[in-house]
């Protein structure tokens, strides 16, 4: 039970995501400073924002998206977005813990993972807004927001020479966004046979 208050801290979760928003270079200030681990980054953020994102996807595929399938389709497309940004998030940290090694920039997991969470809140909040009413999927366009935080985030907890920045930063980027439509084109096919082949 108290694990389980511990993941949902309601006061913590809007707070912070607030001010990362807001005033990203304070923030990541804060951050460098509570220096807390993976698991506490995945438990108040990871998490919740996925299990908010999985409900929105379920309940815009119910009533929009997938409206002439049965509510079974549209809980396995909850299931699917929760599989779907758990995957990246720490698949992004691995690989991005791998490139900063290599620049030698540290290898440091718990930073490499704050980094990547915090930097895609962006993408989750558009996403829950985006897969409840698709006509809104343009607002998906606010996540580049999350390459400013990226950015100011990697320089306060890596500390990274100028001529390591962009470099750094499309390597990421482009690790996010090729696990983003790896996974997510993976899970869709995955999810979509099992729901026609055993539950239409």
């Amino acid at each position: 039970m108290t694990r389980f208050l511990y993941f949902m801290d309601i006061k913590f979760i809007p707070k912070r995501i607030l001010n990362i928003m807001i005033s990203p270079v304070k923030t990541w200030a804060v951050i460098h400073s509570e220096n807390k681990s993976a698991r506490d980054t995945a438990y108040k953020i990871v998490f919740p924002l996925s299990v908010l994102v999985a409900v929105a996807a379920a309940i815009g595929s119910f009533i929009f998206t997938h409206s002439q399938l049965s509510v079974v389709y549209s809980v396995f497309v909850g299931i699917k977005y929760l599989i779907l940004i758990t995957t990246v998030v720490y698949l992004s940290a691995i690989i991005f813990n791998t490139i900063t090694h290599t620049l030698d920039l540290g290898r440091d997991y718990s930073i490499s993972f704050r980094i990547i969470a915090y930097s895609l809140i962006p993408l989750l909040l558009c996403l829950i807004v985006s897969l409840v009413f698709e006509s809104l999927f343009f607002i998906n366009i606010l996540a580049f927001y999350g390459l400013f935080i990226f950015w100011a985030g990697a320089e306060r907890m890596l500390d990274p020479p100028a001529h390591k920045k962009v470099p750094m930063l499309i390597a990421a980027s482009v690790t996010v966004i090729v696990l983003f439509i790896s996974i997510n084109w993976i899970l869709t096919r995955v999810f979509d046979r099992i729901y026609f082949a055993f539950l239409a």
